[in-house]
């Protein structure tokens, strides 16, 4: 008695055998035989997998062959070679952030309509006039945490909006994107990993979070140039055990900012901040400049932000980027939406490691050419340190300002 067979696998059976009269002849030779205990289905379906049966006749290959015809295929170990495209037809665009911001920004684009729109519909899901704050201030309102980091954000993407009209080949072109610190999302709702309406919420969300965990904690933030033989680091660990012993509740003080050699930016809390600066010429530290920040961000004392932050990211909508997005927290890409989700909270408190994210971007063979850059947004500072890290790729770097 021929046993019963599914259609789902008759399907299968139909990319060995050319007719099902030969299946069934099969079967039953197989259910004479005296050896009862080996299922014929099973022998069929291990000889099925073995491909050594392959056809000549381009017809009656596809009952055989696992790929297309024309398929090239690649043996394990071969070195595969994309075409190379000429840099010089591709760009990259930058996004700065928070410290940028300054009052009358954004003015000069009221007259490309999409910006006008991007601001109006800010205006609605933020709950006040963010467009006012930007040109009129005062700017002790907009220096404030919960203002600007929601106002460098919208007027860096409305810039974007004349990119799009003087140089459209810009965007089309884009190859990658990557932001500082809050530009960093900024670079991902330009890559489309994030909705604009979403970000904006996730912004503001942050920014607050990391404005109450200011109040909480004090500290503050400086730049310092340093030559090689300065003591940064040994500097930064005494600056921590002093802060401990003045009885700061969260003592830390660390390096938040790798802009350039010879030159980062130290976070830290206010009596570790403080050391720093008074005791600079102790350590060979060539210059130390306060920094007119509210807290010390990319520290432990952003850490009760963290998770805020984390659950209102576990609620968004998060899509693969479109385009490279480099991440401030170890230079390389992001590989997809889920690496999105792990690393972007960690950038509040892990230090903003730019230096070695530009040397990741425009690493190139001598003589090579490097992409155009742009800058989109307010400010110039991220064309002035990449002049440091790279002079050659500088030459080619464009301001789109806010």
């Amino acid at each position: 008695m021929i046993p019963q067979i599914k259609p789902s696998l008759l399907t299968e059976i139909k990319h060995v055998y050319p007719s099902v009269r030969q299946f069934f002849i099969s079967i039953k030779v197989c259910c004479g035989s005296k050896n009862k205990k080996e299922s014929p289905l099973k022998r069929l379906l291990d000889d099925s997998s073995t491909f050594q049966d392959v056809t000549k006749e381009y017809k009656q290959q596809w009952t055989t062959l696992p790929y297309p015809r024309g398929t090239k295929i690649r043996k394990q170990g071969d070195f595969y070679q994309m075409e190379k495209k000429d840099p010089r037809d591709a760009s990259i665009i930058l996004f700065p952030g928070q410290g940028t911001q300054y009052v009358g920004m954004a003015k000069d684009l009221m007259k490309f309509p999409m910006a006008k729109d991007l601001f109006e519909l800010a205006n609605y899901i933020l709950g006040y006039n963010l467009l006012k704050i930007c040109l009129e201030g005062p700017k002790e309102t907009l220096d404030q945490t919960k203002y600007c980091q929601p106002a460098v954000m919208v007027a860096s993407l409305a810039a974007l909006e004349q990119l799009k009209e003087e140089r459209p080949n810009a965007i089309a072109n884009c190859v990658a994107t990557a932001g500082f610190s809050l530009g960093e999302i900024t670079a991902l709702v330009f890559a489309g990993a994030l909705g604009f309406e979403r970000a904006l919420q996730l912004v503001r969300i942050r920014a607050e979070a990391m404005q109450l965990a200011s109040d909480a904690y004090k500290g503050g933030m400086a730049t310092v140039m340093y030559g090689p033989d300065s003591k940064l680091s040994l500097a930064c660990q005494k600056a921590k055990a002093w802060a401990m012993d003045k009885g700061d509740p969260l003592p830390d003080c660390k390096v938040a900012n790798y802009l350039f050699p010879h030159c980062k930016v130290i976070s830290g809390s206010e009596s570790a901040i403080d050391f720093i600066e008074k005791n600079a010429k102790e350590f060979n530290l060539k210059k130390v400049r306060r920094l007119p920040v509210s807290g010390a961000f990319h520290s432990e004392l952003m850490k009760p932000a963290v998770e805020t932050f984390r659950k209102a990211l576990d609620k968004s909508e998060v899509n693969d980027p479109a385009i490279r997005v480099y991440s401030n927290v170890d230079g390389k890409s992001y590989k997809n939406a889920a690496h999105i989700r792990s690393q972007l909270p960690k950038q509040i408190v892990k230090a903003v490691k730019w230096e070695q994210l530009l040397h990741t971007v425009y690493e190139r063979n001598s003589g090579e050419y490097f992409p155009r850059t742009f800058e989109v947004g307010p400010g110039t500072s991220l064309k002035t340190i990449l002049n440091q890290v790279n002079a050659k790729a500088a030459e080619h770097c464009y301001t789109v300002k806010a």
